[in-house]
């Protein structure tokens, strides 16, 4: 038994090893970066099982040569650089792994909004220079800001990460609306949550949570048609993927100050290079993909991902099946 681990983001894997090895006794664990040519070559072709990063390549090219593999669980939500069409070809299962970080994505988001609410980045960056003009207290304060248990939370795509946002906003007071074409009103109010059209969502919210999927169909969902009907004092907040929002049409609304601002976990390039201009825009706060992080999370998430493993090993059908 070969399980091949491909990543890059972890310095070690001893819960991988302690699970493995007391499931699998013998079993041969080998780790290759995401430059694995020659460890396919080597010994990847007879991995009987693959750990795979969101970020580790798996086109079909690779898939095709795998001659023992059962099954490839991806560390994560994301599957996009899996060739999932050619797996299923090839009789390989391709898992990822959904809800594990709801309750961190939510933490996020509520922190983001009070970030933004409080303009803690504002006043501190200028607080030298306030307080050598006598700008201090009140004087320091160019806009007085609602408090945020008085405003609303609009929740763009109404899955489990969604529901868990509303449940969170909910517990500081916030309304929350949202809007999701697969979720019914009713199946909503039963969260407290009202359902409404994306037009409403856009043009009532204070603040925007994008929970989307990160596939295809869900490519430039939020771009300027969405962007110009907020108020110009809401926040766009984004926990799922990069590909969601139209990057250069977000620019453009914050800097012409169409809208307040945006506060992103997740960015279009993935790893960036650096020169990415959402990196660079004065109004818009990037993290590097980290709102997930957690000591549970982060157990949970290795916990998963071999579970899917293991059950496409011993011929099962998987928590988390994507193709």
């Amino acid at each position: 038994m070969l399980i091949w681990i491909i990543d890059e983001e972890w310095k070690d894997y001893d819960m991988e090893r302690e699970y493995l090895e007391k499931v699998y006794p013998g079993a041969e664990i080998r780790c290759s970066s995401y430059d694995y040519e020659e460890d396919l070559t080597e010994f990847g072709y007879r991995a009987d099982g693959i750990l795979a990063q969101v970020y580790a390549p798996i086109p079909k090219a690779t898939i095709d040569r795998l001659e023992c593999c059962k099954g490839i669980a991806v560390y994560g939500g994301g599957y996009e650089r899996v060739d999932t069409k050619a797996a299923r070809e090839k009789g390989i299962g391709v898992t990822n792994i959904s809800g594990y970080c709801a309750p961190d994505l939510a933490d996020y988001v509520v922190a983001a909004m009070y970030f933004a609410n409080k303009n803690i980045a504002g006043f501190s960056q200028n607080v030298l220079e306030d307080a050598k003009r006598n700008r201090w207290g009140m004087m320091a304060v160019d806009r007085i800001p609602h408090r945020l248990c008085d405003e609303i939370l609009g929740i763009y795509g109404f899955g489990v990460i969604g529901k868990e946002v509303a449940k969170h906003a909910q517990a500081v007071g916030m309304t929350v609306i949202a809007c999701d074409d697969f979720v019914s009103g009713d199946q909503m109010n039963e969260y407290g949550v009202r359902k409404v059209s994306c037009e409403e969502l856009f043009e009532t919210s204070d603040y925007i949570s994008i929970n989307l999927k990160g596939c295809p169909e869900n490519e430039y969902k939020v771009s300027s048609r969405e962007l110009s009907r907020m108020k110009e004092t809401a926040w766009l907040i984004n926990t799922s993927r990069g590909l969601v929002i139209h990057e250069d049409d977000l620019i453009a609304a914050v800097k012409e100050k169409r809208i307040a601002g945006a506060i992103l976990d997740v960015i279009r390039q993935e790893p960036p290079t650096g020169d990415e201009k959402i990196l660079d825009c004065p109004g818009i706060y990037v993290t590097p993909h980290v709102s997930y992080a957690s000591v549970e999370s982060f157990r949970a998430l290795k916990e998963f991902a071999l579970s899917n493993l293991t059950a496409m090993l011993d011929g099962k059908t998987p928590r988390d099946l994507v193709n």
